[in-house]
């Protein structure tokens, strides 16, 4: 399907050399429909021509935002896949589903253990515990998992010689994509359109068929009959062409690697009678994941940057072992890098997977024959009937329940791009179960639906008026809620058909009004909040109820480095900020430096230091002084000894920062804690310091 003009000339001198030596030969007595076999020397000339075509047509790649011109180098960008060869239980698949973050990242691993037969590219022929090499190999896996990718990537290190090099003399690539513009009668070579034709008739030569994306095919194979052609040479309908080298009607003694979907895995399967393998692709592992990273920026330290914050954004880490989500959030990383702001300043995780909603439609199901909005909604109905239920993995049956509109059926739910499909196997049958991608998705196509839908206005205030929203499964729905109902997301093509979008927006802005007023809101809840108005992310609303927020106290709870950005997001939104507590937070140096610009901005403000070095401590507090909202600031850190406390704060005085006082008392068996309450006035440098000491002395 890729081929370069200069390939084309290179191999019709070849051929035409080939017929005229056909006479001496004493092949003109074949049948006429079956070209003759050529010297060992021309086959291996025409396939070096071919390897070198394969590399110049392969070696570059466009990425789904690409400009004329713009490609990417795929050598570079490629990173290796976790794949497994068993067959994972019903319930181990649940638990893929389900699980977040660093613990969806340990089972992945656990993944990679000898319990599930991992496999690697270079392995896919291997010989199985019989000592036999599979006729076929059957490669699954979701929309944006890799799997046209990794074709890609297998034909170039083929033709590089960097795989297969024993195995195969001769891959040839058929992407069904392409087959589907074909009409009319075609053979296999036409198919091909590589030139290879004199190549196909050497019984000797070991050759490869790399069939990507079955399930993207619009014929139906099941249908194509019994007359099949035996031969590459023979001409018949495409159905039929495809369908006689799936079973070995035409080429019986090559190997085949076919790519699918989950959704096609059954079809597939069965029209392959010959020995099978069978193997599933799981996504980046948590390397995976850097690795990808570091490919994308080509710069390590912005890498392990970048990639230390999504480690510890659980929603966003928990997606970004999907391959296509990980070039989503890379490529908003890099819009903002190019805007000149805050790489992860308008970073929410509603638009990484709307982004990744609006793109998997119309790059990985572009023959999809319903439209996108109504697929959307009916994918939205089965996700809010799993999350009522409390149900990831649903039957045909609950597929069948959500289809309401005329126009989607359940074939379009399940051959679509975001239900995968599973068999598990029962006592003496199998079943046919189906999910989203993972549990995170379901989440936020019941928003999505919320949106979509003429009742969602009802359910949500239903969902707002109950307690339900403080429950930790409905949490992520009301996050995602915010969300959509941003302004710049109704820019999305499939959003802007939203009609009740403004409704909905209006009832999330009265209901976090009327939480944030109750100043007892316990922390958990307040933080929620917060999460819920920085996926908002519109400034002005946000500094309206910023406004009316009381004391801000976290106690005794660990912040993470994303409980920091959305802290800092929203902080910065305000006017001004009355008190600001943060005790026992086990805050760190890098955490201050992020939340500095916003607390400059506090009247009030509390703090324990105890993991922050004097250097940090006294950069943080020079910075903070040069604000002008600040009128009492309280420190919390611990020294060694007494000496230690009287060095600091000979230090403090000495670097004239602070005027004020401090208390010293007992915190354990060798440390002094050192509270200081430091009173500023005017913002005057610091003239005097003064420690009161345990005893009651003056320092």
């Amino acid at each position: 399907m890729r081929q370069s003009p200069e390939f084309g000339c290179h191999v019709s001198n070849v051929v035409s050399c080939l017929e005229r030596s056909r006479a001496c030969e004493g092949d003109m007595m074949l049948p006429s429909n079956i070209p003759v076999t050529p010297t060992r020397n021309n086959t291996a000339s025409i396939i070096a021509e071919y390897k070198t075509s394969v590399q110049s047509s392969y070696e570059n790649v466009k990425e789904y935002n690409s400009r004329p011109g713009e490609n990417v180098l795929l050598s570079e960008r490629y990173t290796d896949l976790l794949m497994v060869e068993c067959h994972r239980k019903p319930e181990e698949r649940e638990e893929e589903i389900r699980s977040r973050g660093q613990s969806l990242q340990d089972i992945l691993r656990s993944r990679s253990s000898e319990a599930y037969s991992p496999i690697t590219v270079e392995q896919l022929f291997r010989p199985d515990d019989r000592g036999c090499i599979p006729k076929a190999v059957i490669l699954q896996g979701h929309p944006g998992y890799g799997k046209s990718f990794t074709s890609q990537k297998i034909v170039l290190d083929w033709a590089s010689g960097t795989l297969f090099k024993e195995l195969f003399h001769l891959v040839l690539h058929l992407e069904c994509k392409e087959i589907n513009g074909i009409s009319g009668e075609c053979s296999l070579v036409d198919l091909l359109n590589y030139s290879t034709e004199d190549v196909l008739r050497d019984q000797k030569i070991k050759v490869l068929f790399l069939v990507d994306g079955f399930d993207e095919l619009k014929v139906s194979l099941v249908d194509a009959g019994s007359a099949l052609p035996k031969d590459p040479f023979t001409k018949a309908p495409v159905q039929a062409t495809l369908k006689a080298l799936l079973k070995g009607h035409i080429l019986p003694q090559c190997k085949l690697l076919l790519t699918t979907r989950s959704t096609a895995t059954m079809t597939l399967s069965s029209l392959v009678t010959d020995s099978q393998r069978f193997v599933d692709i799981l996504g980046f592992t948590e390397d995976g994941v850097k690795d990808y990273f570091h490919s994308f920026f080509q710069d390590e330290h912005k890498a392990d940057a970048l990639f230390e914050y999504v480690r510890t954004n659980e929603t966003l880490y928990t997606s970004c072992f999907i391959p296509v989500i990980c070039w989503v959030t890379c490529t908003v990383f890099r819009a903002q890098e190019r805007k000149g702001a805050q790489l992860t300043k308008e970073l929410t995780n509603t638009s990484i997977y709307a982004n990744f909603v609006s793109i998997l439609p119309e790059h990985h199901s572009p023959s999809l024959s319903v439209s996108v909005p109504v697929l959307l909604s009916s994918l939205g109905r089965l996700a809010e009937k799993g999350m009522k239920e409390k149900c990831v993995l649903f039957t045909k049956k609950d597929v069948l329940s959500t289809v309401s509109d005329p126009e989607c059926t359940v074939s379009h739910l399940t051959t679509g791009p975001f239900l995968c499909e599973l068999s598990c196997k029962r006592v003496f049958r199998t079943e046919e179960m189906f999910s989203f991608m993972h549990l995170s998705f379901q989440e936020f196509f019941v928003a999505l639906h919320y949106n979509l839908d003429q009742e969602g206005e009802k359910r949500l205030l239903c969902l707002l008026n109950s307690q339900q929203h403080w429950e930790s499964q409905r949490q992520p729905v009301i996050q995602f809620l915010f969300g959509l109902v941003n302004k710049e997301m109704q820019n999305l093509e499939f959003l802007q058909s939203t009609l009740f979008s403004s409704y909905i927006r209006r009832h999330l802005e009265k209901w976090v009004l009327e939480k944030i007023a109750d100043h007892k809101l316990v922390q958990s809840r307040l933080m929620f909040i917060l999460y819920c108005l920085h996926e908002l992310h519109e400034d002005e609303f946000v500094r309206t109820v910023m406004d009316n927020v009381g004391p801000l106290c976290f106690l005794y709870t660990p912040l993470t480095k994303v409980d920091c950005w959305v802290l800092r997001y929203c902080l910065l939104c305000c006017t001004t900020i009355k008190k600001l507590k943060l005790s026992e937070c086990e805050m760190t140096a890098e955490m201050l430096r992020m939340l500095q610009p916003a607390l400059s901005k506090c009247q009030v403000l509390s703090l324990d230091l105890e993991a922050v070095d004097d250097d940090d401590i006294w950069t943080f507090l020079s910075t903070l002084m040069k604000g002008h909202k600040l009128k009492k600031l309280s420190l919390d850190v611990v020294k060694g000894s007494l000496e230690d406390v009287g060095m600091f704060i000979s230090s403090l005085a000495d670097k004239h920062i602070l005027t004020g006082q401090s208390n010293l008392y007992p915190r354990a068996p060798g440390h002094v804690n050192l509270a200081l309450v430091i009173g500023v006035q005017n913002q005057r440098k610091c003239r005097e310091m003064k420690a009161l000491l345990v005893d009651g002395t003056l320092w």
